[in-house]
């Protein structure tokens, strides 16, 4: 079969490997639509200690076409959204199929959009910060796929105002779009606020815009960290100073919950992807890219030169 495969020279090229074969508590999914996420860029960087060759990929949608030992071979046939640690970017991939969900009802180029941008941005509104009617809200990297998603998730949770911040000019319109009543470009941020506070902050950008929003935080009020966007130095935070306001800081990490809670994960996945197939939430597919151009994909989204989601086509 063909895949993209990332070479110990650090370059993708598009190659015939083995096609794989599910094991037990696996499926194997005909791939359609692949979804590029922020995971491609931390492997084409570095960031993570794979053994080379690799096929990336960490979302894929299709059909599913085998299953493992274990498995309902019932499964077989239905259309899917895998979230998986790798080999996306193929044309059959193997996943846990408890992290395949249905995606009946959902167009598969939407479905590959799904990703685990959404079940992020579900868990971050729902779970984490726990967003209540009532509440205000600001979101960071606002027209980025997670912030696109997280707007809506925090209206759909009766949040009363919903702030997001963006990295230039270009993408305030877009941001707009997806539930935000006021959004700022990076640089406005936090001065244009003037004294406003929130309940729930988003952030995934790190250094010193966490400081920023951490002295946004109202009493009692939640800032939940989930990347290092702009920088991996840390942030040091007095936890004597959060007590003494009732504050909290909290910490998402979807791919380690793959792993130690992949149930979990599920759960939260299947709740949103019945708010995609109602029509509550809208996944914004901007960018489609062929197989062969997995590379430019991955540098574009780098680069923040997306908005929305990005996808490459394989089937």
């Amino acid at each position: 079969m063909k895949a993209v495969v990332l070479s110990a020279d650090d370059q993708f090229r598009i190659d015939e490997v083995a096609e794989p074969v599910p094991g037990p508590g696996e499926v194997a999914i005909r791939v359609a639509y692949a979804g590029v996420q922020y995971g491609d860029v931390l492997v084409r960087e570095g960031h993570f200690p794979i053994p080379r060759p690799f096929v990336p990929g960490f979302e894929a949608a299709g059909e599913i076409i085998g299953v493992g030992e274990g498995v309902d071979g019932a499964r077989i046939g239905q259309s899917v959204t895998a979230l998986i640690a790798g080999g996306g970017y193929a044309e059959i991939v193997v996943a846990p199929a408890v992290l395949a969900i249905e995606s009946a009802g959902v167009a598969l180029r939407d479905a590959a959009g799904f990703g685990w941008i959404t079940p992020t941005a579900y868990d971050l509104i729902n779970t984490i910060g726990g967003v209540r009617a009532g509440d205000s809200v600001l979101i960071h990297a606002a027209a980025g796929g997670v912030g696109s998603l997280a707007g809506q998730f925090a209206a759909a949770a009766g949040a009363e105002r919903v702030v997001g911040v963006v990295g230039n000019g270009d993408q305030v319109d877009y941001a707009r779009r997806f539930g935000y009543d006021r959004v700022l470009v990076r640089e406005e941020f936090p001065a244009a606020l003037g004294e406003e506070t929130f309940d729930v902050i988003l952030d995934p950008i790190g250094g010193e815009t966490r400081v920023a929003s951490l002295a946004r935080l109202a009493e009692h009020g939640r800032i939940v960290v989930y990347g290092n966007i702009s920088t991996f130095e840390p942030v040091t935070v007095s936890a004597n100073d959060l007590l003494m306001r009732g504050q909290s800081l909290m910490t998402y990490n979807s791919n380690l919950a793959s792993q130690t809670r992949p149930q979990r994960l599920a759960d939260s996945a299947a709740r949103a992807m019945a708010l995609v197939a109602e029509g509550t939430v809208r996944i914004d597919v901007t960018a489609e890219y062929a197989l062969s151009d997995v590379e430019t994909a991955i540098i574009n989204l780098a680069g923040g030169m997306t908005t929305g989601k990005s996808i490459v086509r394989v089937g």
